[in-house]
């Protein structure tokens, strides 16, 4: 049995590895507050998401439309999917719990124990059948069409029919009966488990049937060594068959462990949905496009990580910035520049792992892989200077970066003076841009933005952000020319005018 609810044809590989710049989108981007609000104080969930999340660069638009349609069909039934996955844990979680035989040698007590994992399995699959035969018609996506049907298709009457029989028969309350050769100095060979004929024949004919010659022993109940041996004897026996029952309670297994961990991406993104709801801000479905074309437009795009750290409304952005790669964010220091960057960086993130997105519109080319080269704060442990560790940086994302990337700088460069830090940038953005990457670059080096801004560049656009006359912040991001300064003054006349 095969969940696909993450992927049309495969599993969703929970031990895959994380991308090498997993610790710089945690930490620019404070993916960690979008991950503990899905995860809600559950370490599974924040596991399983993470992974999903931070590997999503490897979805194509398929994958990604697939999952937007199984979250509506989540949306819509927010009950039954969390039912569905607390009965995967119910089963995962009671099988931990029968410990007897669970790392024995002994076939016998392998399949003692395997018996009564697969009737607490069959007791919990009957469930999800139930289901899947009551729920079936409110299910639109293509996913959980598939999962229903085949849990009604194979989990039918005769299956649990059949299951039953089975483990009746395995408990073998009528004795063992085995089969053996005589092998080399006259010791068993070929030992094999029999199916026990029933006789169906009355008392009467089974008085006069002519019965096959048979003998019998006994060992008496001080024998130690004869019952060790009789034991043997039957062990030998239930090798095979507690092996294959052991086989099938794993495989079972598997399928309630995929069915948690494939349903805790959507169980994390239900807990995310109600969150922001509850605060009034708007969410939204992406429309993703090619990765050959270039693609960035929005409305009321917000970040979502400042909106469930202050649980209130934040103000969004619009852009609609079609064949663009170069964004260049210029303006007002605390005008929220960097605020817009990290909302960039999570809508891609959240469109291209299958979520919504933060936003009343949004529509993107989906990307190779997203990089972020942030200004880092003083370390007195780093053996050289902070130019030094920003071009160190530098370099690893070079050696990793590939065309249709997205890359996200914030502040580059400043750690020295405006003329060499605007000609590094300057160089490095010319370089990547050859490349067709999409860059972002928040900067207060005007030497660099007007440099650019004096070429024209049809794939360019100028962003900055918004100053009121009296020197307030509207946290709006809007398209402007680059200036020369940052109003830094403003700031200080409204810390010390307070004062």
């Amino acid at each position: 049995m095969k969940v696909f609810l993450m992927y049309k044809n495969r599993d969703f590989d929970i031990e895959e590895k994380l991308p090498i710049n997993e610790a710089e989108l945690i930490q620019d981007l404070e993916l960690n507050t979008l991950l503990n609000a899905m995860a809600n104080n559950d370490k599974f969930l924040f596991d399983v998401i993470k992974k999903a999340i931070l590997l999503c660069f490897k979805n194509d638009i398929d994958t990604i439309l697939y999952r937007q349609d199984i979250f509506k069909d989540c949306l819509k039934n927010p009950l039954i999917i969390k039912e569905i996955y607390e009965l995967a844990v119910e089963a995962i979680e009671r099988e931990k719990k029968v410990y007897f035989g669970f790392l024995s040698r002994y076939p016998d007590v392998i399949l003692s124990r395997s018996i009564e994992v697969l009737q607490l399995f069959l007791e919990i699959l009957k469930k999800l059948r139930s289901i899947a035969l009551e729920n079936l018609d409110k299910f639109q996506s293509d996913g959980f069409k598939r999962f229903f049907l085949m849990l009604k298709q194979e989990l039918t009457d005769d299956y649990f029919l059949v299951i039953q029989n089975h483990l009746k028969e395995l408990k073998f309350n009528n004795g063992v009966l085995i089969s053996a050769e005589l092998g080399e100095a006259n010791k068993g060979v070929n030992y094999i488990l029999r199916k026990q004929i029933k006789k169906n024949t009355g008392w009467v004919k089974n008085l006069f049937l002519t019965k096959s010659p048979s003998y019998t022993f006994f060992i008496s109940d001080r024998d130690e060594s004869g019952a060790r041996a009789l034991s043997e004897l039957r062990d030998k026996g239930t090798n095979l068959v507690a092996n294959a029952l052991a086989q099938s309670t794993d495989h079972i297994l598997s399928f309630f462990n995929m069915v948690r961990i494939e349903l805790a991406f959507y169980i994390g993104c239900l807990n995310l949905f109600d969150t922001l709801t509850k605060i009034n801000e708007p969410l939204s479905f992406p429309i993703p496009t090619s990765i050959n074309t270039r693609k960035h437009s929005f409305k009321g795009l917000y970040d979502i990580c400042l909106a469930l750290t202050m649980k209130k409304e934040i103000i969004g952005n619009d852009l609609d910035a079609d064949n663009k790669e170069l964004f260049i964010i210029t303006g007002a220091n605390q005008g929220g520049k960097s605020t817009f960057l990290r909302s960039i960086g999570l809508s891609q993130l959240m469109m291209q792992c299958g979520m919504f997105v933060p936003a009343e519109h949004f529509s993107s080319n989906i990307c190779d892989n997203l990089f972020t080269h942030y200004k880092r704060k003083e370390d007195s442990t780093m053996k050289s200077g902070k130019l030094d560790e920003e071009l160190s940086r530098m370099s690893d994302i070079i050696n990793n970066i590939t065309t249709n990337s997205i890359i996200l700088f914030n502040e580059s460069f400043a750690a020295t003076n405006e003329r060499e830090g605007s000609e590094i940038a300057r160089q490095i953005i010319s370089a990547l841009l050859e490349k067709h990457i999409k860059i972002f670059f928040v900067t207060h080096l005007y030497e660099f933005a007007s440099s650019f801004y004096n070429k024209n560049l049809e794939n360019a656009i100028f962003l900055r952000a918004q100053r009121q006359q009296d020197g307030s912040r509207t946290f709006k991001i809007t398209e402007g020319e680059p200036l020369q300064t940052s109003y830094g003054e403003d700031l200080y006349k409204s810390i010390f005018n307070e004062k």
